[in-house]
């Protein structure tokens, strides 16, 4: 309780949600459990705004392609009603793993606790052509 009180990058305080509860309608989820809101009447700038609500870890790269498409209008209708078509080659959407026990460790590197080859193992010096 006292973490939703005060610690924004949980998920979201319990000022945060009360205030988007109040104003704004559930829209749909993501894979995730991410939760998607938009507000109930336009503001000021004459659109209505749009709200995520972290399942976790408050990292805005955890937002799929398209929700992401969705929450700056690029798409009028969310992937709930209207789903983005997938390519064949397309991978599924992974948030930014740097930082974190997932991220990419290139070999040799010294979080993996291996060694680097020598300058001379893998690099070719340039000579100049005739």
């Amino acid at each position: 309780m006292f973490k939703a009180l005060f610690t924004w990058w949980n998920g979201a305080t319990l000022g945060a949600r009360f205030d988007i509860g109040r104003r704004a309608s559930l829209v749909g989820m993501d894979e995730q459990g991410n939760r998607y809101f938009e507000e109930r009447k336009p503001s000021l700038e004459g659109r209505k705004r749009r709200y995520v609500i972290y399942n976790g870890l408050a990292e805005a790269s955890r937002v799929p392609p398209d929700w992401h498409g969705w929450m700056h209008h690029t798409f009028d209708q969310p992937p709930t009603t209207a789903p983005l078509p997938r390519k064949s080659w397309e991978k599924p959407h992974r948030a930014n793993l740097t930082g974190t026990l997932g991220a990419y460790r290139p070999k040799g590197s010294l979080a993996e606790g291996g060694a680097r080859a020598d300058s001379s193992g893998d690099y070719e010096s340039w000579t100049p052509g005739p």
